[in-house]
């Protein structure tokens, strides 16, 4: 998949990974861990894990022990997995909108904004906060914003008093946790 284009690599993203939710409904109503698999193959690749988690650790960055970073980083692309599978759990062949393509020339990031339609509920507005690497040259997301709420800025302050009080271990902790729960899927009536 081309990386110079963050709107079209979020499109192309979004498309096939709706399209193998939908493809594969049937086992994910058996096995919804499946999810999981299915954000960790189509959606990982271009999310910025790493620097999503540097910014959810925030001033506490520096004072983590060298040592545990790798850990933290491995709990959080697990914890991001998890989170971005139990939201697709509730995915059942909506419509996603993009914004029409804002110029993004010259610039370091950008903010790829979308609509969730659905005949049933109202509108959901999303938006993708994207990173062009300095290293790489590629563009990952790094932040989602779903109805004005930033899955960093909430996994940050539901983090920091921890980080804060019990340190690093027992936010590794709380996310293997959460990483081990199992995910449950609405069943058709």
């Amino acid at each position: 998949m081309a990386q110079e284009n963050p709107y079209k690599i979020l499109q192309d993203v979004a498309s096939i990974t709706f399209e193998r939710i939908k493809n594969e409904q049937a086992q994910i109503q058996q096995d919804p861990e499946i999810l999981k698999v299915i954000v960790e193959e189509e959606l990982l690749p271009y999310v910025d894990y790493k620097f999503a988690g540097a910014k959810v650790l925030g001033k506490y960055f520096k004072s983590v022990p060298r040592e545990q970073i790798p850990l933290f980083f491995e709990e959080f692309r697990k914890y991001l997995i998890a989170t971005y599978a139990v939201a697709l759990a509730q995915y059942e062949d909506q419509d996603v909108l993009f914004e029409p393509e804002k110029d993004f020339s010259g610039k370091k990031a950008v903010t790829v904004r979308a609509v969730i339609k659905d005949d049933e509920r109202p509108d959901i507005k999303i938006a993708f906060k994207v990173r062009r690497s300095s290293k790489t040259k590629e563009w990952k997301a790094y932040d989602m914003v779903a109805e004005g709420i930033s899955v960093l800025s909430s996994k940050r302050s539901e983090f920091e008093s921890v980080l804060r009080q019990e340190g690093i271990d027992k936010v590794i902790a709380i996310m293997q946790e959460k990483n081990a729960q199992k995910i449950s899927v609405k069943k058709d009536a």
